[in-house]
């Protein structure tokens, strides 16, 4: 038997949380449209259902957040971050909620993101 790490924070195809936490993000040209603030997992299935983009402010404050279904987001090793197949102007249509409210993340606010990004729900 070996002796696991449990330190490991990332493999080929894994990666921990803590790391995709502050992660930039990039849009379709390469340019830096935020980072991911945090990440919405589905508690039975266990899979990544958003990532929550933070940008629009100006050095962090005003940003606004915008979920991204998991499934739209691609990590550019040149990048060392993930990149988007949409613009930003794109993103700044999209379903968001302001840093200091709440999101109300029920199926409908849900598909709502999902037929933004024209992206099949996790959950159907």
């Amino acid at each position: 038997m070996t002796n696991q790490d449990p330190d490991i924070r990332e493999t080929h195809d894994l990666i921990a949380s803590d790391m995709v936490v502050g992660t930039n993000v990039y849009d379709i040209q390469g340019n830096h449209i935020g980072q991911v603030e945090r990440l919405i997992l589905e508690k039975r299935g266990g899979r990544v259902s958003y990532a929550v983009l933070s940008f629009g402010g100006f050095l962090g404050i005003g940003d606004d957040y915008y979920p991204l279904p998991w499934q739209k987001l691609d990590y550019d090793e040149s990048l060392a971050g993930f990149r988007i197949d949409i613009t930003k102007e794109q993103v700044e249509g999209a379903p968001r909620y302001a840093r200091d409210q709440d999101f109300d993340w029920n199926a409908e606010s849900g598909r709502r993101v999902y037929d933004y990004y024209g992206v099949r729900p996790y959950w159907v």
